[in-house]
């Protein structure tokens, strides 16, 4: 058996059955430095990891965001946002996103567990929730959020290979991130670092 063919029961044993508990505040630590001390306290928020089924194999879905959107506006990202006071839980948040984002049906979803909570400098806590996917239709893009929709293999995301760095400069100090590229799209940022840690977890290591 393949790890494509296993990696529902694969990730099933490594990730967490419940949603990680909420570090206090004080002792998070940003995947990098604000100018500002925040002010209030993170934001929760979720993303959906999807691994979509396929007859190929198994995939991972990303969108591009709007151009028109004021935050990360044109980047990549997982389906995910902000959770709301409706929500009945992080999942319900991943999934609601997911369904008004990209038309994803709820119930073509099993949650196979979740990932520790990621840390962002502008004050984001973000709790990865991990699904494996039968789309009943296809996904298709919100546009008042989406510009696009695309999966990339997850043979692809596993390969340790496709990883380069990505460098960016803010307030004259230089971060780096995780980098794929897959078939015009640079997959960057909080993006690329889940994704490099959703890797790291399905391989059972942490490579430099």
């Amino acid at each position: 058996m393949t790890i494509d063919e296993d990696i529902a029961d694969l990730l099933s044993a490594r990730l967490l059955r419940e949603p990680p508990s909420v570090s206090p505040a004080e002792e998070l630590v940003p995947d990098w430095d604000p100018q500002k001390p925040f002010s209030r306290p993170p934001v929760p928020a979720a993303v959906l990891i999807a691994l979509v089924r396929r007859p190929e194999g198994h995939t991972i879905l990303y969108t591009e965001r709007s151009p028109d959107l004021r935050a990360h506006s044109g980047q990549v990202a997982f389906p995910g946002g902000k959770v709301d006071s409706s929500d009945v839980s992080i999942a319900a948040t991943a999934l609601r996103e997911a369904n008004e984002e990209v038309g994803m049906v709820p119930g073509d979803a099993t949650i196979l567990g979740y990932m520790p909570t990621y840390f962002t400098g502008t004050n984001y806590l973000i709790t990865p929730v991990v699904a494996e996917v039968t789309p009943s239709g296809p996904f298709v893009p919100n546009p008042g959020e989406v510009h696009s929709v695309f999966e990339v293999p997850l043979s692809r995301i596993l390969d340790s290979t496709a990883y380069g760095t990505f460098r960016i400069s803010r307030a004259g100090k230089e971060h780096t991130t995780w980098q794929i590229d897959h078939d015009g799209h640079t997959i960057w940022g909080i993006t690329a670092n889940l994704t490099r840690k959703f890797r790291d977890l399905a391989m059972g290591e942490v490579l430099p």
